[in-house]
């Protein structure tokens, strides 16, 4: 099983994970932002991980800090879990439709971190999360995961669904990066590393 568990402690958030990438889709997701929750809850489920997450920050200033820090997290699980990265299929995409929404998602778990986003968002908030704040968690995942990541909306016009859509493409773009193919040797790379 490639798990990692990760706790993440500052004056602002208390943080404890757990990631299973070859796992189910079993979630037990605690943030205390209802509409991140199942964010993440739809993430675990089309991935196909087994997530474990409780997170406890300071809401009353707002939720940036408990969705950036939790990003930060599930980076460094993905990034754990997958260990050397040998024999990974290493790249995943994923073209998601969700309505009158169409969200594309492709990664590369190469080391070397990026992220490109263009969602276009009209709403303030969704349930009780800043909508602004969905590029700064996939920010923080792309950072910590050291993963070359883009998300693009190619149509759209529901934020919440634009949103679940994003989610469940990076999910279903992880998995697929995540998969062992046994005709790899080492790992996917002319450089011999990752």
């Amino acid at each position: 099983m490639r798990t990692a568990t990760i706790e993440r402690n500052t004056k602002e958030t208390k943080i404890s994970m757990t990631l299973t990438l070859d796992g189910s889709g079993k979630a037990q997701i605690s943030t205390g932002i209802g509409f991140f929750d199942h964010m993440l809850e739809n993430f675990a489920r089309h991935g196909l991980f087994d997530l474990e997450l409780k997170a406890e920050g300071d809401l009353q200033v707002d939720t940036h800090h408990t969705i950036e820090d939790v990003g930060i997290v599930l980076g460094r699980a993905i990034r754990e879990a997958v260990g050397e990265k040998k024999k990974i299929v290493r790249y995943g995409s994923k073209i998601l439709p969700m309505d009158e929404a169409l969200l594309l998602c492709a990664l590369d778990l190469c080391g070397r971190p990026y992220l490109v986003y263009d969602l276009k968002l009209d709403r303030e908030y969704v349930g009780s999360l800043e909508t602004e704040m969905i590029r700064e968690f996939f920010y923080a995942v792309s950072y910590a995961g050291e993963m070359n990541l883009h998300i693009k909306q190619l149509s759209g016009s529901n934020d919440h669904h634009i949103i679940e859509g994003a989610f469940k493409a990076f999910a279903k773009a992880l998995d697929e990066a995540t998969k062992i193919d046994e005709r790899i040797t080492g790992v996917l790379s002319t450089k011999g590393s990752l």
